[in-house]
Parts: structure tokens; C-alpha cells; sequence
């Protein structure tokens, strides 16, 4: 099943974090956000909270 972002209509507040990241996967989550007309930093954020559900 592939991942999809989620939708980001109801923001709530958030802070302000800076990663650093291999440049592989800079490439593949700016691929996953273009191909579903979102931000990168949406993806990111959708793939930390999917991470966490199944804790």
C-alpha cells in the first residue's frame, strides 16, 4: 500500500524543527509531495505521525 499524505485543512499549532536528512531521501519525499500536490514538509509530517499510530 502506498503512502499518502494527509490532508492539511485543519492546521493546528505547530513549532518550528530542523532535520538533517540524507539527500536520497530529500529526493524521495520531494517525488511523494509533487506527485500529490503537497509540501514537503507535509509529507514529512504525515510520515512521523503514520510512524507513531502504530506505537
Amino acid at each position: 500500500m502506498p503512502f499518502v499524505p494527509k490532508k492539511t485543512a485543519n492546521k493546528e499549532p505547530a513549532v518550528y524543527k530542523s532535520l538533517y536528512i540524507k539527500e536520497k531521501l530529500v529526493v524521495e519525499v520531494e517525488r511523494i509531495a509533487k506527485e500529490h500536490g503537497t509540501s514537503f514538509n507535509n509529507v514529512v509530517v504525515s510520515m512521523i505521525e503514520k510512524c507513531l499510530e502504530s506505537q
